[in-house]
């Protein structure tokens, strides 16, 4: 059986506060992005003890580091360089706190990826592959609309042509669900071109309105297909962690710029009410799930 987590910062910036709900609602582990409004590779190292302590009184495992590496423009030299530095820090802080997994991205989408656009991608994997190896780290890359590879078709192709045993994909169908009219919903294409590749699982939903809009959902009243998705799952004897990364707010729907960089007071603010929706429906989802 797959085991459940949640992104800390989709219930507080207050990481002891987050790990007791996630405690509450019987979860497995937590996925760590933002904490006390530093992203994962700002820690120094007294937030890492700090870090540590927390996790280790709460009994709960880390999952993931939820990095943001390359989310920053293909061919920018200088931000290229700053993000194998955010890789470096996020391996560092996966490791003192019992985990290789570091979620990873593709640089911001200028245009769907062509087989040339995905090979200059795969040159610039390069160093980020030399790095994994030297450490035993594994990188996970999530399909992110906002990025060039956004839907289960695309990572396909992107971890054909790289090759690498030390990247993988992290699954999340709701960001399928944003890409455009022409994509295919994730269930079930998708998700069976991936997933003898999939290391993590991202649980969010979200529709595709009748004006063209995207707009995310409580989990479960979607068009993601959650309960379809966790008896495929099931099926399939996947291991590995299902994350809840809520994205919706009831009081306020997330700006775009807060849904591609998120972090922080501002991006938590109201996400506490949300994440208790989304965890009390997975319980459901998962005892209908057969």
């Amino acid at each position: 059986m797959f085991k459940l987590a949640c992104f800390t910062d989709e219930i507080s910036q207050d990481l002891g506060h987050a790990l007791s709900v996630c405690r509450e609602f019987g979860l497995d582990g937590i996925e760590l992005r933002s904490a006390w409004a530093k992203g994962p590779h700002q820690n120094d190292a007294g937030d890492v003890a700090r870090i540590q302590s927390l996790i280790e009184a709460s009994r709960l495992d880390v999952a993931c580091i939820a990095s943001p590496f390359l989310k920053c423009d293909l061919g920018d030299e200088s931000a290229y360089r700053e993000h194998l530095t955010i890789l470096r820090r996020c391996i560092a802080l996966g490791r003192a706190l019992g985990t290789n997994l570091i979620r990873g991205f593709t640089f911001w989408r200028t245009r769907d990826p062509d087989e040339g656009l995905i090979e200059e991608i795969c040159k610039w994997f390069d160093e980020p592959l030399r790095i994994l190896d030297g450490e035993g780290a594994v990188l996970g890359i999530e399909n992110e609309a906002a990025c060039h590879i956004g839907s289960a078709q695309e990572l396909r192709r992107f971890l054909d042509r790289l090759g690498a045993d030390s990247v993988k994909a992290i699954w999340d169908p709701s960001n399928q669900v944003y890409m455009p009219d022409d994509v295919p919903l994730p269930l079930p294409d998708g998700y069976e071109l991936i997933k003898d590749d999939i290391v993590h699982i991202h649980m969010k939903d979200s529709v595709r309105l009748p004006d063209g809009e995207r707009t995310h959902t409580p989990v479960g009243e979607g068009q993601v297909g959650w309960r379809e998705q966790f008896a495929a799952l099931r099926r399939d004897g996947y291991r590995g962690y299902c994350s809840l990364e809520t994205h919706w707010r009831p009081s306020a729907e997330l700006t775009a710029e807060l849904m591609n960089q998120p972090g922080g007071e501002k991006y938590t603010e109201g996400a506490e009410a949300g994440s208790r929706i989304c965890l009390t429906n997975i319980q459901g989802l998962l005892r209908e799930a057969v």
